[in-house]
């Protein structure tokens, strides 16, 4: 049972007569023939009972996108219903207008719409819906939550893919090009053609020269059908919060976009596998910590995409440490061959302490190796305090981090890895520029 506005204006309207008869026998009076009069109005209430509640399917969504999603409502019963309908979800799906007036006659149906708009990645899920039919006086009403089954897929909003046509671009040129003028470990033969000053004499092709009576020289391009493996770290160090919206870190309360290092590698991990599959290149990926989230053979061109959005939409970090050997040993299963061998991970002292630097070590001597990371952009704003002596030592601190995270990378280097860190909106175009780079020197 619940009661409406109108019953309270009923118990109000009794101070009335207790003014104009003071006594305890009024106001029991009054508070008698209201609960009558409530107690009548639930019995004459429809039952929610008498209605059926269905729920269409949801098809998936881009984060930040609106959804709508409809109920549709049956009245089973014989009698009119009147009332209130609320379609619940969890708060991140960002339900607007769910709550609905009902006024229902007997046999027929309506559809009622609720707007989503989430604000989390995954599957965000719908709570109960609630059925509120009111009486015919309107002071009380007949009440029921059951849950209606809904669930909506959040998939990755994929903000980077503004970088991808100027990439194509960079990809078309690359591949177009007439000539490369040194052969670099691992290009394809593409073309002969007649030499000219400048050319290296290395690539002359001594047997057609002399079939043709002309110095002919070969010509290379970019390798195609190459092996990429994106490994996505799920453990606690993607957990961490980049200077979101409010962030008390931020002495000059300037809010950023990304919040979760987990969203910043997913949206890296989705332009370099699309500009590898434009490229001509083999894509997988595996998102790992201490087991395996996911996993996506590559598949062809056009339904490469799709699968990788899918099986992204639904990770969320684990407050695990990574196991880099079971890591290592997924490598080893997945590329066979070699390959490159992406890993979106934390560019941190205390992630290679835990055993990551022994597994890239043994990485990088059969396969080129990219560690992606993203920087915390509340780093660079601390180390700028100058405010007072407390800024002073927090922008020391800040720049020791910063210190520390470049020694790192030089590690790395020397370890022939490639390191790629900036902030996180900078990290998807950063990563793609370093796949063309090592496509074009050959060294996929």
């Amino acid at each position: 049972m619940a009661l409406t506005g109108r019953a309270v204006l009923l118990v109000l309207a009794g101070l009335v007569l207790v003014v104009a008869w003071p006594g305890w026998a009024s106001f029991w009076l009054w508070a008698l023939l209201s609960a009558l009069l409530v107690a009548l109005d639930v019995v004459l209430a429809p039952s929610p009972r008498r209605v059926r509640v269905e729920r269409s399917p949801l098809p998936a969504v881009r984060l930040g996108e609106p959804r709508e999603t409809e109920l549709l409502v049956t009245n089973t019963g014989g009698r009119r219903v009147r009332g209130v309908l609320r379609d619940a979800w969890v708060p991140s799906a960002g339900a607007r207008s769910s709550r609905h007036r009902l006024d229902l006659p007997a046999g027929e149906r309506r559809r009622f719409t609720t707007v989503l708009v989430p604000n989390r990645r995954g599957d965000r899920l719908s709570d109960r819906v609630t059925l509120r039919c009111a009486g015919p006086l309107g002071l009380a009403a007949r009440q029921r939550s059951a849950p209606v089954p809904g669930r909506l897929r959040v998939l990755p909003p994929f903000a980077s893919r503004k970088h991808l046509p100027s990439r194509l671009a960079r990809l078309r040129e690359l591949d177009g090009r007439s000539s490369v003028q040194h052969r670099g470990q691992g290009t394809e033969f593409d073309s002969l053609r007649e030499y000219v000053d400048g050319d290296d004499v290395r690539s002359i092709d001594w047997r057609a020269s002399a079939r043709r009576q002309a110095v002919v020289v070969r010509t290379w391009r970019p390798e195609r059908d190459r092996r990429v493996l994106l490994v996505v770290d799920t453990s606690r160090t993607s957990a961490a919060r980049l200077a979101g919206p409010g962030d008390p870190r931020d002495p000059a309360g300037v809010p950023a976009a990304v919040a979760v290092r987990l969203d910043a590698q997913i949206e890296a991990a989705l332009l370099t596998a699309a500009l590898a599959a434009r490229a001509g290149d083999r894509v997988d990926l595996v998102a790992h910590d201490r087991r395996v989230r996911a996993r996506v053979r590559g598949g062809t061109r056009g339904d490469l995409l799709p699968s990788l959005v899918e099986a992204l939409a639904p990770l969320e970090p684990s407050l695990v440490e990574a196991d880099w050997d079971a890591v290592a040993t997924e490598v080893r299963t997945t590329a066979r061959q070699r390959s490159l061998v992406v890993l979106l991970t934390a560019l941190d002292s205390s992630v290679l302490d835990s055993g990551l630097l022994a597994v890239l070590e043994q990485l990088a001597t059969r396969h080129t190796v990219v560690l992606a990371a993203v920087d915390d952009p509340a780093l660079t704003r601390l180390a700028r305090g100058r405010s007072d002596a407390e800024a002073v030592y927090t922008a020391a601190a800040a720049e020791a981090a910063t210190a520390e995270r470049d020694r790192t990378a030089r590690l790395l280097a020397r370890l022939g890895v490639e390191v790629v860190h900036a902030d996180p909106e900078g990290l998807a175009p950063a990563l793609a520029d370093r796949y063309l780079a090592l496509k074009a020197a050959g060294r996929l």
